[in-house]
């Protein structure tokens, strides 16, 4: 039995519809949907928590039980492509969240700039100098944590390429 169908069977067994089941598991009903149709897999984490929602072990959801679990090769590909799914939305998210906190530092290195070169600076009655003097360093200090985050992602983003593809060419090339 394929993984598609063992998840149809566990979502019957529990007496639920996709929307349904979906909801218990945090997802779309057409993740389910394309899980059940052989589409794709989902996330490692998924896997465990259906594992756990519905009181299945491991074994015989990714495996399909100890029948199945003697047909090895076929099955531990898909246990390896699980996995492998997992780790790289993992890697997505993390890659996003670095290139968001990356730009967000350029544009507050910006808005300091522009506030910066637009304040205005004069001495008051006493003789004091009132300036922002303190937004020209805090905007390049954005700029370079900016830059370090940006390269930082880029280097691990090359160094995966070259770990997955033995090559820092862009895949499919």
């Amino acid at each position: 039995m394929e993984f598609g169908e063992r998840v149809k069977r566990v979502r019957a067994d529990a007496g639920l519809t996709q929307e349904q089941f979906a909801t218990r598991l945090g997802v779309t009903r057409q993740a389910v949907s394309n899980w059940e149709n052989g589409r794709n897999l989902p996330d490692i984490e998924v896997v465990i928590a259906m594992s756990r929602t519905f009181g299945i072990s491991l074994d015989d959801l990714i495996l399909g039980g100890e029948d199945m679990a003697r047909e090895n090769d076929k099955h531990e590909d898909m246990a390896e492509k699980l996995i492998s799914d997992g780790s790289e939305g993992r890697w997505m998210r993390r890659s996003l969240v670095l290139s968001v906190v990356g730009s967000a530092l350029i544009v507050a290195a910006v808005v300091l700039a522009v506030v910066a070169e637009n304040s205005v600076s004069y001495v008051d009655a006493a003789g004091v100098l009132h300036e922002n003097f303190w937004l020209v360093p805090v905007s390049y200090a954005c700029a370079a944590a900016a830059v370090l985050v940006l390269l930082a992602n880029f280097i691990a983003q090359l160094r995966r390429r070259k770990r997955l593809t033995g090559s820092y060419r862009p895949m499919g090339r």
